[in-house]
């Protein structure tokens, strides 16, 4: 591993921290991945540059069904008796292969159109399902140094760039190259000469489409930086929005918005002045290209050199060549950017979980709720530890609390039991099995955890109680909220169990919240149950209410209790005492009393506050 990683490795946690520090240079092949996308359309794919095929020959050939029409009959020599008729009538055949011709062209490019879009789609829903589910199997330690903003750029933003490459560019990437080398064909087998007056100024469309190509590129990374950026700002602070309007910090933050969005500006109008460049010029030298034929070829007519009809189909032809040149150099800078997008989600693809399932996985089915650590060291990164030499032990339906001064170590013991984070030394057991050598979907479907923060879905109260369980019946979900008291203001809402929920439930009280997550907790009827400062921060109102309902849920199981507030675990079966990382004291509330230790004085200072 190189220096730099390593670097990045202390400070930011491993491949997921370097992820999320910086944008890593992406090492693989995008382009090698994507087309892997289009593997399962390729039949689609196939038919699509058919049909581009049969364009391009229609193309080509309507200048020359023109070109027929005016040297055969409407320049070419006829016996006066027969002028009218033949002429005639040739120009209705040629009028009718030429319209043909236009119909053709229709029905392939609305075809290719359709099936490119439609396939578009389907590969970056594909791609969009593939990045959101490797997303959620990334471990904590990702989200805790990851802006939302970030990842919400690369699933929605980068993807949508990327749906460019399959729905548009790809066939019409096929159809301009094949298109420009049969122009030429079809132009040098008419007329060397004209051909070659025609190619004159080619060479100089190449320098400003390689130009062109580069500053495009730097222009759309710069962009797509300052987008993210961006998004980042705006989740981070619309999440934030109530802080911000308690401290009176509206204008701060819109001044620093605008310097974001200020900065996103001069980006996007960069890129659109580099196009805007880049066309009109190539515009300019198209038609140089077409005076110079006009030159040569108007003098060749005069004399005799060339037909009327193939001076008017290299006119045609002119036309043709530097349109799809331009096309080229944009979809070429297009394919750049989606190359770039791709990159970014590739490498959020290609960053690995920290914890992974063992190979042969050993099901505990059911769960009883032993749980047993085994001097467990531990620290979120480096040799910081957060916890030292810890071992303990708790039967099943044992009610055991941990207290302790903030950054003891009590709620990463919490997150360490549903293995979020994986331990250094020592070992954790449920049931006598290590936590490592089992499922962590098993491990975690017997575990409920309310915290303290309670999070809320958009959707009803039900929803949120389900979590789309669809074995949970609406029974179920009836008599979890009673038992926990959540029924008594459930009931009382207009739409009862359907009443709207907004985001993160902000219509509800802090109270209100807790019990509908009681009430999801009890429906799912974990073995293991833990409580992370559950009870704090609660209104009056509700507070006898969710006093009886962290009874009701405890009820036959195994309780892992973090409390500051010491009155709510004085009736727990065993209260450890966390100091800088290890158990200091241990015991019943009284022992504990009686030891006139750590807990004592934290017993006697939230008295003397009270």
């Amino acid at each position: 591993m190189s220096r730099e990683k390593q670097k990045k490795d202390r400070l930011f946690g491993g491949a997921e921290g370097r992820e999320a520090a910086a944008e890593i240079h992406y090492e693989g092949n995008a382009i090698l991945r994507l087309m892997a996308y289009m593997k399962p359309h390729l039949k689609t794919l196939l038919i699509c540059l058919g049909l581009a095929l049969v364009v391009i020959g229609l193309d080509l050939a309507r200048p020359l069904l023109i070109r027929d029409a005016i040297d055969r009959y409407i320049t070419g020599d006829f016996a006066p008796g027969e002028m009218a008729r033949e002429r005639f009538a040739g120009l209705l055949r040629a009028a009718a292969l030429y319209l043909g011709a236009l119909v053709g062209l229709f029905l392939c490019n609305r075809t290719v159109f359709w099936l490119m879009q439609r396939t578009g789609q389907q590969i970056i829903e594909g791609i969009r399902n593939d990045l959101f589910t490797h997303v959620e199997s990334l471990t904590m330690r990702f989200f805790d140094i990851t802006p939302v903003g970030k990842i919400v750029t690369r699933l929605t933003n980068d993807v949508d760039a990327v749906n460019d490459v399959f729905a548009n560019i790809l066939v019409r990437l096929f159809e301009n190259s094949i298109r420009i080398v049969g122009l030429a064909a079809v132009m040098l087998a008419l007329n060397v000469r004209l051909a070659l007056i025609s190619f004159a100024l080619v060479p100089v469309v190449g320098v400003m489409t390689f130009v062109f190509r580069r500053l495009s590129r730097e222009a759309y990374q710069i962009t797509r930086s300052r987008l993210t950026d961006l998004n980042t700002f705006l989740s981070e602070h619309l999440s934030g929005m109530r802080l911000i309007q308690v401290f009176g910090r509206e204008a701060q933050k819109k001044e620093e918005f605008d310097g974001k969005s200020a900065s996103l500006f001069r980006a996007g109008f960069r890129e659109l002045m580099i196009n805007a460049v880049f066309r009109p010029v190539l515009y300019l030298i198209s038609v140089l290209a077409l005076v110079l034929l006009q030159r040569s070829g108007g003098a060749d007519v005069l004399t005799g050199a060339v037909s009327i009809g193939t001076f008017y189909a290299f006119i045609s032809y002119i036309g043709q060549l530097f349109d799809p040149i331009q096309e080229l150099a944009e979809q070429f800078a297009t394919l750049q950017s989606a190359i770039a997008s791709a990159e970014k989600i590739f490498t959020l693809m290609d960053t690995k979980p920290l914890l992974h399932d063992a190979a042969e996985p050993v099901s505990v089915s059911p769960i009883r709720g032993r749980i047993e650590f085994d001097h467990v060291w531990f620290a979120y990164q480096g040799e910081e530890w957060v916890l030292k030499d810890v071992s303990f032990t708790i039967e099943p339906g044992q009610r055991i609390a941990f207290v302790g001064a903030t950054g003891a170590g009590k709620s990463s013991i919490l997150n360490l039991i549903g293995r979020y984070y994986d331990i250094q030394k020592g070992a954790i057991r449920v049931d006598g099995v290590d936590i490592r050598q089992m499922r962590r979907e098993e491990l975690r479907a017997a575990i409920g955890q309310v915290q303290q923060d309670v999070f809320l879905f958009t959707g009803d109260i039900a929803s949120n109680i389900r979590l789309h369980d669809e074995e949970i019946t609406d029974e179920q979900i009836r008599e979890a909220a009673t038992e926990v008291n959540a029924a008594r203001f459930i009931d009382r809402l207009p739409d009862g169990y359907a009443h709207p929920v907004a985001e993160r439930g902000a219509t509800f009280s802090a109270g209100q919240r807790q019990l509908i997550s009681f009430a999801r907790t009890l429906a799912h009827d974990p073995a293991i149950l833990v409580l992370d400062e559950a009870t704090a921060n609660i209104d009056t109102e509700t507070e006898q209410w969710i006093q009886e309902a962290v009874e009701r849920l405890m009820q036959g199981r195994t309780t892992i209790m973090v409390a500051h507030r010491l009155s709510t675990i004085q009736r727990a079966d065993c209260i450890m005492v966390m100091h800088h990382g290890r158990i200091r004291e241990r015991g019943t509330h009284q022992e504990l009393l009686e030891q006139g230790g750590i807990y004592k004085k934290l017993y006697e200072l939230q008295l003397s506050d009270r």
